[in-house]
């Protein structure tokens, strides 16, 4: 007699969400590592704003399917639990650093800034304001903008007003990210990681789209009255979508094109309305990153390639050329390609996209993973 597998595919999904994400989350914080790697790279087990959330969305978006087909409303109360610890873990460590936001305000200086990861276990800071490129305006847009898809989706992640009070102080963080030059979704800002501020075109759309989320919303949700409600000025969002349309296709003045985009012409952040620049840009990053394995990040990008010289953090500028067409790829970013012509109705692109991950995943305790990134060898 054949064995047949009587798992749901949602049963199946759980038990990789169990696996591979919360089977790591830290049972006091709530937080997640970005990785168990300790490389000569860094301290990977550190938890990043950026990363916590994209995790998470895993267990948020099985929650909902749960939600809908009325299967064991057990794993559903589990995972959306999951995701409101999380999201107060970040929320708890970023408000220890309140009079940095409110500094930050005044100074615009890349010292007063929220710091960008912090320890899994404690939630406490891991590296000094000078240490680290902490400057990330789409790293706390992304958490305004799932905090508010999150709340609308019924979770009760803001329990008190002085929790509404420094959301709405976050706001005003990310308010003016259409004029602030910031280090970006890679952390080192310009190509050369000399660790010099850019405006970047993927923090400058993933704050417009936090603050198109968050204007007149309320934060305790049906439960909320007026002292819940958070303001945005429009003349900012309207700021940010003049900077974003003058920016794009590029991502900022070091980098003419960049992977990074991707989050901000689609899935998450959808903040481009102009159709034709939306179909320009997506053309653009194909043409000049995809590959086989996966998107360059962006080009003459020497992170992690075999001729890098790991003591040093940055390059000059005549060096750069040692990188072409040797960049790693990514395949993280064919993940971004599918979802985004999922949403565009493009069934048969994503079907392509779908086909090019499964290709490029690999074994490992049992589990079929996608690899960072993929590196061309020195004998090549």
């Amino acid at each position: 007699m054949i064995e047949t597998n009587t798992k749901s595919p949602l049963d199946h999904y759980y038990q990789q969400v169990q696996d591979i994400i919360l089977g790591r989350q830290d049972p006091i914080t709530g937080l997640l590592p970005a990785s168990t790697a300790v490389t000569a790279h860094g301290d990977y087990t550190d938890a990043w704003v950026r990363d916590n959330v994209y995790s998470i969305l895993a267990a948020w978006g099985l929650a909902l399917a749960y939600r809908r087909s009325d299967e064991n409303k057990g794993r559903t109360y589990e995972l959306e639990q999951s995701v409101v610890k999380l999201m107060r873990g970040l929320l708890i460590s970023m408000m220890r650093q309140a009079h940095k936001v409110e500094r930050f305000k005044h100074t615009q200086d890349p010292l007063d800034a929220l710091h960008a990861k912090y320890d899994t276990h404690t939630g406490d800071i891991v590296v000094g304001d000078h240490e680290w490129g902490h400057l990330q305006l789409d790293a706390t847009s992304l958490y305004l903008l799932m905090l508010a898809q999150m709340t609308a989706s019924g979770l009760r992640i803001i329990f008190t007003i002085d929790e509404v009070n420094f959301v709405q102080n976050l706001v005003h963080y990310i308010g003016r990210a259409y004029r602030t030059p910031d280090y970006g979704i890679w952390e080192r800002g310009n190509k050369s990681n000399h660790g010099v501020a850019e405006l970047n075109a993927s923090s400058v759309g993933m704050a417009k789209a936090a603050l198109e989320a968050m204007s007149g919303f309320n934060l305790f949700g049906t439960d909320g009255d007026q002292a819940s409600i958070i303001h945005v000025l429009s003349d900012e969002v309207a700021r940010s979508r003049i900077a974003l349309e003058s920016l794009l296709p590029r991502e900022s003045i070091s980098k003419e094109v960049d992977s990074a985009v991707l989050s901000i012409i689609g899935y998450p952040a959808f903040a481009v309305e102009d159709q034709d620049l939306l179909e320009k840009t997506e053309q653009h990053i194909c043409e000049k990153l995809e590959g086989k394995y996966g998107c360059k990040r962006f080009l003459l990008d020497g992170h992690q390639v075999v001729i890098e010289d790991r003591h040093r953090m940055y390059y000059e500028s005549h060096e750069l050329k040692q990188f072409i067409d040797i960049e790693c790829e990514w395949p993280l970013f064919f993940s971004y390609l599918l979802l985004n012509n999922l949403f565009a109705n493009n069934t048969e692109k994503a079907h392509e996209y779908r086909e090019k991950l499964k290709g490029l995943l690999v074994e490992h305790n049992g589990q079929l993973l996608l690899p960072e990134l993929y590196i061309v060898p020195e004998d090549k």
